[in-house]
């Protein structure tokens, strides 16, 4: 089974401009999250995509991959579609699993790549895969930039959404809270078939675009990470990452290179 790993990565942002190239340590952030997707040896191969010269430069100068995608997609399953097609064209290859990693988890590790991986592995009936973790604090269960998740009792999802689910109307002491963390496998040709469904109401409402599956029936399979992990959406994640990351172990294996 051949795996490919897809980092789309964008300089435009309303909440964050030029986030993928904020520095954290020294290195900027997108070559956090091709450095430490490098050492998961369930991937075949990885690359960023992006529409922008700045960060399509930055990867072939730390010898890495890059792709150039289209600046109208409206999501990053489509430049994430556009990528696999390229590569696989390039390579003469066809992949089962496309990994999509978004550029804006600089605290990923392999371990987390490879966890998610194994519902596919195991399951033929299963299309698509989140990673999930439990959210520490209140402060973040509240954070709308956090994208809250609640599953069944098999860890499919019920519902994404930016509030605070489930209601903390009685309290949610002693019940997970849950977000998700983008790390997302697709079977190939389901990644190819997503694109093809029209956005949904509560697609659009949330701005998550699982939530295009769930209101079209379809499930999404979550797996509990244990790893700390934070995604960056405004400066004040930044600096919250850059304090996580100060003592990462994991960090020392390429920054040392």
């Amino acid at each position: 089974m051949k795996t490919i790993g897809i980092i789309p990565a964008r300089m435009s942002s309303s909440r964050f401009p030029n986030k993928p190239m904020q520095l954290i340590y020294g290195m900027p952030m997108i070559g956090h999250v091709y450095n430490r997707s490098s050492f998961c040896t369930d991937l075949n191969y990885l690359c960023v995509t992006t529409c922008d010269k700045e960060i399509y430069e930055y990867i072939i100068s730390i010898g890495g991959n890059a792709v150039y995608s289209d600046f109208n997609h409206n999501s990053t399953t489509e430049s994430t579609t556009e990528a696999l097609l390229k590569v696989e064209k390039k390579l003469k290859t066809k992949f089962d699993i496309v990994v999509m990693i978004q550029g804006d988890e600089p605290m990923i590790n392999s371990d987390m790549i490879g966890n998610s991986l194994s519902p596919l592995i195991m399951n033929d009936e299963i299309s698509v895969v989140s990673l999930m973790s439990e959210i520490k604090t209140v402060e973040e269960f509240n954070n709308p930039n956090e994208v809250k998740v609640v599953v069944d009792v098999n860890n499919f999802a019920l519902f994404f959404s930016r509030e605070p689910i489930p209601s903390n109307k009685k309290g949610v002491v002693g019940f997970p809270m849950l977000k998700k963390v983008n790390v997302i496998p697709f079977r190939r040709n389901f990644l190819l078939d997503f694109n093809t469904i029209p956005q949904t109401p509560l697609e659009i409402v949330e701005g998550i675009n699982l939530l295009r599956l769930l209101e079209n029936g379809i499930k999404v399979k979550m797996v509990m990470s244990d790893s700390e992990t934070y995604s960056v959406d405004t400066y004040e994640d930044l600096d919250l990452v850059i304090s996580k990351m100060k003592d990462d172990l994991f960090m020392q294996k390429y920054l040392k290179k």
